[in-house]
This record gives structure tokens, sequence and C-alpha cells, in this order.
């Protein structure tokens, strides 16, 4: 041993065969830190420098430090100092500015989760893990060792298992978006060396679909997640362009759109909402569109130009994200709302209307209290007919007015289907059929923050989360879900976050709702059940790790002052 003022000694231990490196420092006696070891062991692999000392952060605390011309997040919590990648691996926000809970941290923009210990991804959106790294302390002065790929990179795939050959248990996940990628990953990261078949019914691998209504011009090589190569690294089959159009519990067999039949020994679900179009004369024409596929949006956004006039029919939140792309690209937009103002029955009556006048100023026509009675054209829509007898002109007509189940193909299969064609699943995603789970948007499923009533729930990241955890249940881990439903969209450049669930009978505000610089608690009876907010991140964030944490807000906390609670976690 070396024999210093302040005595440091680094060691090697092996969990859950994973291999991470720890400090300890034995004049506190307290673990510094502990990351993934290095897989290379080649020095010009790495860098190493001191960052900062041990004052200059302090308990419950994040800050970034520069290591070798990039930033470390370096946080210091229960004593232990631990030093991470800074950016979230989803869409990059800085961490520094993320909500710190008890043992991780979450996105301030979408709500996505890293373990302060390893750097692992527990709640989501994204796939990749922080890189983690090595942290000792010499002197007071923070040392942090970090691999230069992972440092640029800012991301990391967590270790996978092999394909074993011959593969004794196969497991079949129907559906490509972003629940079933999820799905797949798990398994391998899990340790899970049997035969994994992905069936995509789209002719893409998975890719970031929230881009679909928000971003109508994006490319689909981009925004996929992950390679072909990827997956073929990883033992994970993936069939492109396939639908399943019937499953056999008895004979564990799924149907293929191909011909084809596939054999399972277990089998998740997560075949997503179809959504509707208006049951109207008309409804057929061309350029009558909806925004669910990459196919919808490559298809709409080549037809925007300044002589188009666009017709958006319901003030969903796909609805007015495509009025949002739209409007400044074509000669109109008009959205016809069933409501006074949109997300109405969401947000309220006040949000709505600061929403609405934000649309308004933008140029986006909004029809209150209206539905459409015919569509018009020949071969293509050139008009639309409301209920109240007005003619709109439209040369395209965006339908954002709800959506049905994928799940007409489970019928008479043994899986029981909810009377809107939802599934029932237990808390580990097992539905009445003990070797098949269902996930994501068709999931009637208990949600940990709404006092795990089961309900279905259409969020991006929960769909992840339906994933990660069928997978691990399906491999027999017993791990019951703790769901924070979180939930954002961008309108005009405002950032709007939503977390919780459940029906409200009051709103308490907290800021300028008009001026949309606000947060707004939902409120049944005595007890917030949901929050959201616009231009005041991280608050949702924090009060989503307050729920994740079991730990509920109450009328009373918010009394004196509304965000008294977020200043003292």
């Amino acid at each position: 041993m070396l024999v210093r003022s302040r005595m440091t000694r680094s060691f090697a231990c092996i969990t859950k065969n994973r291999r991470f490196w720890s400090t300890v420092d034995f004049s506190t006696d307290k673990f510094q830190a502990s990351a993934p070891a290095a897989r290379d062991t080649s020095e010009n692999e790495f860098v190493e420098g001191v960052v900062c000392k041990v004052q200059d952060i302090n308990e419950n605390e994040m800050k970034t430090f520069e290591l070798d011309e990039e930033k470390v997040l370096v946080v210091k919590q229960n004593g232990v100092i631990s030093a991470l990648g800074s950016k979230c691996t989803h869409y990059g926000a800085p961490l520094v500015n993320g909500a710190l809970g008890d043992g991780r941290i979450r996105c301030q923009w979408h709500g996505a989760c890293f373990k302060l210990a390893t750097g692992d991804i527990e709640d989501f959106p994204g796939l990749d893990s922080l890189p983690c790294y090595k942290v000792t302390i010499e002197n007071d002065s923070v040392k942090v060792r970090a691999r230069k790929s992972e440092l640029s990179s800012n991301k990391r795939v967590k270790p996978m298992a092999k394909r074993a050959a011959p593969a004794s248990e196969k497991i079949v996940v129907i559906g490509g978006g972003p629940s079933g990628a999820t799905a797949v990953e798990t398994l391998r990261q899990e340790g899970f060396t049997g035969q994994i078949v992905l069936v995509c019914k789209e002719n893409y691998l998975p890719y970031d679909r929230v881009k679909v209504s928000k971003q109508m011009d994006f490319e689909i090589g981009k925004a996929q997640f992950r390679t072909d190569q990827f997956y073929q690294d990883n033992g994970i089959e993936v069939l492109k362009g396939v639908a399943a159009t019937a499953v056999d519990t008895a004979a564990n067999t799924v149907s293929l759109s191909n011909g084809a039949e596939l054999q399972y020994d277990k089998l998740y679900v997560a075949t997503g909402c179809k959504p509707r179009k208006p049951n109207v004369p008309g409804a057929d024409l061309k350029n009558v569109r909806v925004l669910k596929d990459y196919d919808d949006s490559a298809y709409a956004f080549p037809l925007l130009n300044p002589d188009v006039e666009i017709v958006v029919i319901g003030s969903s939140f796909i609805g007015m994200e495509a009025a949002n792309f739209c409007v400044d690209k074509v000669k109109s937009v008009t959205v016809v709302g069933r409501g006074a103002v949109p997300f109405r029955s969401t947000w309220g009556e006040r949000i709505g209307a600061a929403i609405l006048a934000l649309f308004e100023s933008k140029g986006v026509k909004y029809i209150a209290n209206n539905g459409i009675k015919k569509i018009n054209g020949s071969g293509a829509v050139s008009s639309v007919e409301l209920n109240d007898g007005q003619i709109l002109k439209c040369d395209i007509l965006f339908c954002g007015i709800g959506s049905s189940y994928f799940t007409d193909f489970l019928k008479g299969s043994g899986v029981e289907l909810q009377p809107d064609g939802s599934i029932e699943t237990n808390e580990f995603m097992q539905t009445n059929v003990p070797n098949v789970y269902a996930g994501g948007d068709i999931a009637y499923a208990p949600v940990w923050s709404y006092h795990n009533r089961k309900v279905a729930i259409g969020h991006y990241g929960l769909a992840q989360y339906h994933g990660r955890a069928a997978a691990v249940n399906m491999l027999g881990k017993n791990e019951p879900i703790k769901a924070v439903p979180y939930f954002w969209t961008m309108l005009f450049g405002k950032g709007f976050r939503y977390a919780g669930h459940g029906s409200y009978d009051d709103i308490i505000y907290a800021g300028d709702v008009e001026g949309l610089k606000f947060m707004a608690f939902f409120l049944k009876e005595h007890e917030v059940v949901s929050v959201t907010s616009c231009g005041m991140d991280p608050l949702v964030s924090k009060f989503a790790e307050r729920l994740a944490e079991d730990r509920k807000l109450y009328r009373s906390d918010l009394q004196e002052d509304p965000l008294a609670w977020s200043k003292a976690a």
C-alpha cells in the first residue's frame, strides 16, 4: 500500500456480471464513485485529470466541469461524488439543469432518467445510457478518468449478451415502435441468449416517431434508433414491412401478412394505435391524411407550398403540432376544434386560451365548437363543409381526432381485449395468457403514480418503459412497474411538459399563464394528480421524481408558496 497523508485505494469489484471501478477515501470511509471499468486497457483510450476540488460541490448539487475540452457532470449525493456524461442521451439536454432524485437524474426536457452509480438509463425516452467515469479523491482534488470515445459521444450502449446456437428459447416481439425496440435491446442487455424476432409493420427499423407531426421533413435514415448492422451484431432478427395477422396462444404461433408463421415461447405485443378519419362522406378522398407513421409525413411534406390551404380537424396534440409545423409554409392553416379552446379537457380553459392566443398570433385560424359534416372533392379534397354550414377551401385535411387500437388481429387468440380494444395487463405487463405480454399505447396497465389504477396511456416514454418492464419480466425478474407518465410537446418554440395522470376538479397556478411562463397543479380533492408547465424547467421533472419516490403533493403544500416544495426537494 502506498501511504500518503490522505490514503486512497482503487479496487475492482464484480456486480451483476459487470465490472466496476470504485474508489474508497479512507479518511472519510465514503465510496466516492463507481463506473464501468475499461474494456480496453490501452492508456491512449483514456484521459484523466483533476476537474475540481471536493469543496467546489455541495451535497445534492450538480455541476459541470471540463475534462480534455469536454464537459463532465459531477454530482454529490450522500457524500458520494459521481461523474457522468453531461447531456441527456435522448436529445442532448444539459443534465446540470435537470432534476436530481434519489440516486438518479431526470432530464428536464422529456423525463429520461439515469442512475448516478452507473449511468444506466432507467426511464425514457431514449435508448442509450450515460457514460459513468471513474472518480478518485486525492488531496481534496476530484480526479476523473474517462474513455475518450465516451467523453466525446456522451452516450453508452449497455453490454448485450450474444445469441447462443442453437437457441433454446424464442421470443417474438410484435410492433416496431419505441416499445418493441426497447424490449428487444433489454432482452439482450439482461442476458437472454435465445432467438429474438422483431416484427415491424413498416418498412423501416424502429425510429423516433414523435417527429411525424412535429417535424414532417425529417430523414428516416437519421431518425432510426439503430442500424441494420446493430441488430445483426446483437442477434436480433428484424422483419420489416410485415404485420401480424393472427395469434394462436394454444399453439404459440403468430401468423404474418407474408404468409409465414412464427413459433414463440414468449410473446410481447406493442402494436400501438391507428388514427381515425372522420366518419363523414369524402373521408376516403386523396389528401385526407393522418399523421402516425413516417410515410404519412413523407407524403404530406412535399405538398406544402405557399398556395396550399390546410384544414386540421381536431385540436389534439398531433393536430396542433401539424398546424405549428405547416403555418409558415402554406397559404393558410385553419384548425376546427370541438371545444372553445384547444387542450381544454387536458389542461383546462385558461391554459387552452393562452395556447390559442399563441397560435392566432402566428397566423393559425381556430374555429371553435364545430366539426366536419362533409368532405368535398373529385378524387382529391377541395373543400370541407362544417357542421354549421361553413365551407372551407381545403387542399390537405389533417385528422387529429383520436385513434383506435391495433389489436383486431388478437380476436379469438385467447388474449382478452377490453371493450375499446386495449389489453389488460398486471403489474408485470403480463396478459391473461401467462406467456403473452403487452405494452405501450395498447396496454391497460397499472400506473404507479395513479395509485396503481389501470389505464391505457399513449405516451412515448411510457411505451419504452413498458418495453423494458416486459422484457425483464419475460426473463423471470418479477419487477413490478412503477410508471410515472411524462409527456411533452413543443409549440412555436414553447416547451410544454406534463407529468402524472388522473381526472381533476381544481387547478392551482403559479407564474404567468397568459405569458406562457407558468406551472399548473391539477388536483383531485386535496391531492395533486398531475402538473404541467411552460418555461419553468425542471419543475415538472422534479414533480415526476417526487411521484417516482412515492411522495405525493397535496393542496396544503401549495397554499403559501406553490413552488416551495420544489425548492426544498
